[in-house]
């Protein structure tokens, strides 16, 4: 499905918009994994209040600990980050829910995504700018951006990597009845605002 949203306004987040999405986040999380409600949120600027695809990541010492997000524009920005953000806790597969004891050890990143564009040609793929959603049937993978950069992968192996996470051999990008879509996404983390949060507290 490709997206329908304002990427324009997303592209302007503010440091004070980004620290509230991570303050969001953070609460969010925190509330799931103790056992609680999720927060309501008030989106409190127009970029908030804007639906926009996210994915929240939650790393400890630098490594993978629950990534969900949602690729279509479903819900305001603030509320997509509520809810992303508590599934990343408790939701992904590939994790046992986090555990009280770990909250004081996660570091929260936030990927606001761009509406998706279907490829024509693997050439239009630019590793480090794009991440890349494969789609086959019902099958379909999606990696972030950042991915390809931090496990320095060549544009066939972010392909193959993504063909898998879709739970295809890894060279169905080759394939004709193959959708690829490229995507970009704003990134920032606790660790880029940590001043601006604890002053926040």
């Amino acid at each position: 499905m490709i997206l329908n949203l304002k990427f324009e306004i997303a592209m302007n987040l503010t440091d004070e918009e980004k620290v509230e999405l991570l303050r969001i986040a953070r609460n969010s999380i925190t509330n799931a994994v103790n056992g609680k409600e999720l927060p309501e949120v008030e989106p409190l600027t127009e970029n908030l209040r804007t639906p926009c695809g996210a994915f929240v990541t939650i790393t400890i010492n630098d490594t993978l600990r629950g990534c969900i997000g949602y690729v279509e524009a479903v819900k305001s920005l603030a509320e997509t980050v509520n809810e992303v953000a508590a599934k990343s806790a408790l939701e992904d597969p590939r994790f046992p829910p986090v555990e009280p004891y770990e909250l004081d050890k996660i570091e929260i990143e936030i990927s606001v995504l761009s509406p998706l564009k279907l490829v024509k040609s693997v050439d239009e793929i630019k590793v480090g700018e794009h991440g890349i959603m494969i789609r086959k049937g019902w099958r379909r993978g999606l990696l972030l951006p950042q991915v390809a950069v931090e496990h320095n992968l060549t544009k066939e192996e972010f392909l193959e990597h993504t063909c898998l996470k879709a739970g295809l051999h890894p060279d169905c990008w080759k394939d004709k009845d193959v959708e690829i879509y490229v995507f970009t996404a704003i990134v920032f983390k606790e660790s880029d605002f940590k001043q601006k949060i604890e002053e926040g507290l």
